[in-house]
């Protein structure tokens, strides 16, 4: 598949920003009409949202840069050219929650509610911007012969993204139907980090384009610190939860 949708002016949109786009236009659309659920006014979502995307990509291009510096370094119009690839989704994650806990400061809303809101939507957004990498032809992994292996560069390999795409989704969907389940404020985003974190660390393994740090791959280490985290605070909200109730 080529790469580029269509151009504009001499200018290449190419598919996988325009997937990027749709996700994140998506993500709001369902984010808003949920925002009321949660005792946000709708249009304080948009207000979220223009300053949480711009952090995200920022932190995302950071994240990747900081990681490959001996590529980068000195050259600062190599650094913001993201249209050449280069964007970390762990990098992305972190400023955005950060920003997002800035803004709820700001503007006296409770932190964990409105993260909780928007988890759903990130993983929506993510299930979604992942096929961007079908069309760039990258974030594929080692060589197999399964049925569902894609062709790359005459070998057939596995479709990293596809995977993560398909696991992304079904967070979607079951944190949606967790959502009216849930006991305290910060579970959605628990069981987002959790959840992601857990096929990450499997599905990084299978990559050939990881950032590295020395021996050890990056998304891996920070998946596996990022699901301890999560996993011991979820058993250590369960334990009070249940002790309330037996009181």
């Amino acid at each position: 598949m080529d790469p580029v949708a269509f151009n504009i002016f001499g200018v290449s949109i190419r598919w996988y920003g325009i997937l990027i786009s749709v996700g994140m236009f998506l993500a709001t659309y369902i984010t808003m009409k949920r925002s009321s659920k949660f005792g946000i006014h709708p249009d304080r979502i948009l207000d979220f949202i223009l300053l949480i995307i711009p952090a995200g990509v920022i932190g995302a291009r950071l994240y990747y840069v900081a990681f490959n510096w001996d590529y980068y370094k000195g050259d600062f119009f190599k650094i913001i050219n993201i249209r050449a690839g280069g964007l970390a989704i762990h990098g992305g994650l972190i400023a955005g929650i950060l920003m997002a806990i800035l803004l709820c400061i700001i503007w006296n809303l409770k932190v964990l509610t409105v993260i909780d809101l928007g988890m759903p939507g990130v993983a929506l957004a993510q299930a979604i911007g992942r096929w961007g990498n079908f069309f760039n032809k990258e974030a594929y992994g080692i060589p197999t012969d399964l049925p569902w292996a894609i062709a790359i560069e005459g070998q057939y390999v596995h479709p990293t993204f596809l995977y993560e795409s398909l696991w992304n989704f079904g967070m979607f969907l079951f944190l949606i139907w967790f959502e009216r389940r849930k006991k305290y404020e910060g579970q959605i985003l628990l069981l987002y980090g959790m959840l992601y974190s857990f096929a990450r660390f499997f599905i990084e393994g299978l990559r050939t384009d990881s950032l590295m740090m020395g021996e050890f791959r990056v998304a891996q280490l920070m998946s596996a610190a990022v699901f301890a985290v999560c996993f011991l605070l979820l058993a250590v909200k369960r334990r009070r939860h249940k002790n309330n109730i037996f009181r």
